[in-house]
């Protein structure tokens, strides 16, 4: 399948974004250990958090996350933790992507898990059971979401758990984010300083809990209020939180020099144009990774030369985000440069665009979606695959509808 996009001239729409995938995604953790005795208000609908939702609520021999990343990581924790017996698995691209940081660290925890075929990666045989807690030290530059993870469950340790994050950290937002839920939920987190977190045992307190919407989501309207011609549009974004516990709600302080200014309405953030500020972008991602495609793409689109930072992670994702992005923008003119692993650069220097080429997707959300708006300035782009929004926005074609474009389905 492939989507043949034309967008509008101006948009003046409020667009009802999905709730936070990754705060739906911690508080169900929460909410299962607790005993489900929370109520949780605006569920994040998206196949991410859907999936999770399935795994925790049935327990088979075979756990099938799919594509679901986060979901790979809670889980693992989550059943070596709980009386639960399963093969937690997923697609192939999971069965590729790395989890043996996390997994040595639940063993030297307790936790009974195997490899089911290649050491390091899943499927994993887990054999759950309470785990002793104690003391460990895990890397911060490889995934948040280790750490996340290992806090979670760690109320539920005999002992508790002292953590030792040691190297850099990276998406250090999350791990913020993954503490004040915890305390929401009546946890004790201990920070004695940024690398080393103390977790007492005790339990989640139940509680009624509503979900804010994803801020991460809103990076492509952002992208598109940037790439829109004239200065009438206006886009409003509800139940967007100024002080948001999301790390990506920098997005609004990201995009202001590529000209979109954010006010509030009360709790709706609202869009709309001002003066790009910049003649060349600079800056470190190694807090907000999923910004960096709506981000790379708005750039090259406005010809602004730019060098992103601490991309390292991106490399493990849904797809090579870092590959991706190069070889997708070249099709638009744009020949960008990867650096040391970690990092994205554009000297603004433009080649022919490829009119007959569709952007591919790479079973990428993030792909799909940060592409889309650059139909912008280039009238009847095509999108293959475009079914991938559904991991973490499914609503976003018809989201684009209501806001004017007009989608073609091949």
């Amino acid at each position: 399948m492939h989507y043949t996009l034309q967008a509008p001239e101006t948009i003046q729409k409020v667009i009802l974004l999905p709730s936070s995938k990754s705060i739906s995604n911690r508080v169900l953790i929460m909410n299962h250990l607790s005993g489900r005795g929370t109520q949780l208000e605006n569920l994040s609908d998206c196949d991410d958090t859907q999936v999770m939702l399935r795994a925790l609520n049935n327990r088979s021999e075979i756990t099938d996350i799919r594509a679901a990343g986060t979901a790979m990581r809670f889980l693992t924790a989550y059943f070596a933790s709980t009386d639960n017996h399963t093969i937690l698995t997923g697609t192939e691209r999971m069965k590729h992507r790395p989890i043996s940081i996390l997994v040595d660290s639940l063993q030297s925890l307790g936790a009974d898990i195997r490899y089911q075929d290649e050491t390091g990666y899943p499927p994993l045989r887990i054999a759950g059971k309470q785990l002793d807690g104690g003391e460990i030290e895990i890397a911060g530059n490889v995934s948040s979401q280790y750490i996340s993870a290992l806090m979670m469950i760690a109320p539920y340790t005999q002992k508790g758990l002292k953590i030792h994050i040691k190297g850099e950290i990276i998406s250090g937002t999350y791990i913020n984010l993954t503490e004040q839920l915890m305390k929401q939920f009546g946890v004790e987190v201990i920070r004695e300083d940024r690398t080393t977190i103390i977790i007492p045992p005790s339990t989640y307190k139940r509680t009624t809990f509503t979900i804010e919407n994803d801020w991460s989501a809103s990076s492509y309207w952002y992208e598109i209020m940037a790439l829109l011609p004239g200065q009438e549009s206006c886009i409003e974004l509800p139940f967007l939180l100024a002080d948001s516990l999301q790390g990506d709600a920098k997005v609004r302080e990201l995009f202001e020099p590529l000209g979109v200014k954010t006010t509030f309405n009360g709790n709706n953030a609202v869009l709309s144009k001002t003066a790009i500020n910049c003649e060349s972008y600079c800056q470190d991602l190694s807090e907000q990774p999923d910004l960096a495609q709506a981000i790379a793409v708005t750039c090259a689109m406005l010809r602004i030369p730019f060098t992103l930072t601490g991309l390292q992670t991106l490399r493990i994702k849904e797809t090579d985000r870092l590959k991706a992005l190069r070889t997708e923008l070249a099709k638009l003119g744009v020949n960008i440069q990867e650096k040391n692993g970690n990092s994205l650069i554009w000297n603004g220097k433009t080649a022919e665009t490829d009119k007959t080429a569709a952007i591919d997707t790479y079973e990428d959300h993030r792909m799909a979606m940060a592409f889309a708006p650059c139909a912008i300035l280039h009238p009847k782009l095509d999108i293959n695959n475009p079914e991938v929004v559904s991991k973490s926005y499914p609503r976003f074609w018809k989201d684009l509808q209501q806001a004017g474009f007009k989608i073609l389905n091949d």
